[in-house]
């Protein structure tokens, strides 16, 4: 039996508890495509080519961590909108979006996703606030592990790393992960006593920042650390509801 796009959407706005987190963009249902939904496709991006791939595997509906709308965004439908809208349309496809909600999640977030992927045991605190919420989790291992065991690990989980600034300690007992654009927060971690920082993109005072921090820095692509919370609300939808979800991986080289 499909599930009714309402009853979808209330869920995944419940879970993600959407209201708690100020964001840069609105997050929920962004276009209203089917009223009934049997089969999802998640991924990390909105774009023509996502919408193109859900069209052919028959999909009801998109849902994404990087929707289609931003406050800074024109109120103007250009070229570039028009042609992704007019796909989801022509196909009754709905859109979903859910952003920061989804890197801050405690448990289904990219950032508690990535501790777990890790083999790290994930703390009760976070860091990065926005809103009462954080968006970054810290991770602990005990006993401590090499940093180039820790290197290993998000290379063989994660993907190629983009930087590696090998300026912490020799024996890594804490981690604190931020994905995507969150490089700026490696001062908070090491004020906080991290060992090392992951992120997602790389910025350039990061490599001084570790150095005299005395913390090491893994960035290991925007795309790359925020598959993680997609992937797990697919499987979550396919486990709780009576409809099909699957994640596209579309990488890019961000």
């Amino acid at each position: 039996m499909p599930e009714p796009l309402s009853k979808l959407a209330r869920f995944l706005d419940q879970t993600l508890e959407v209201n708690m987190f100020p964001d840069a963009g609105p997050m929920g249902l962004q276009v209203h495509g089917s009223e009934q939904v049997h089969n999802i496709v998640t991924a990390v991006s909105a774009s023509r080519e996502l919408f193109e791939q859900a069209a052919k595997r028959q999909a009801d509906m998109v849902l994404v961590h990087h929707g289609l709308f931003w406050n800074s965004d024109s109120r103007v439908i250009d070229p570039l909108l028009r042609e992704r809208l007019r796909v989801l349309l022509a196909h009754n496809i709905s859109l979903v979006s859910y952003h920061l909600a989804l890197d801050g999640h405690p448990t289904l977030g990219n950032n508690a996703q990535i501790i777990k992927a890790l083999d790290f045991s994930q703390e009760d605190d976070g860091f990065a606030y926005t809103g009462d919420r954080p968006i970054g989790w810290f991770g602990s291992s005990n006993p401590p592990i090499a940093p180039a065991e820790l290197t290993r690990r998000i290379t063989e989980r994660i993907g190629p790393l983009h930087a590696n600034y090998a300026n912490g300690p020799d024996d890594i007992h804490r981690i604190a992960v931020c994905s995507g654009g969150g490089p700026r927060y490696i001062r908070e971690a090491a004020e906080i006593g991290c060992d090392a920082f992951i992120t997602g993109d790389l910025f350039e005072p990061a490599e001084m920042w570790s150095r005299e921090l005395g913390i090491h820095f893994f960035a290991a692509g925007h795309y790359a650390t925020e598959v993680f919370g997609v992937k797990a609300l697919a499987g979550l939808l396919n486990h709780t509801h009576d409809c099909s979800a699957t994640f596209v991986d579309l990488p890019t080289n961000a």
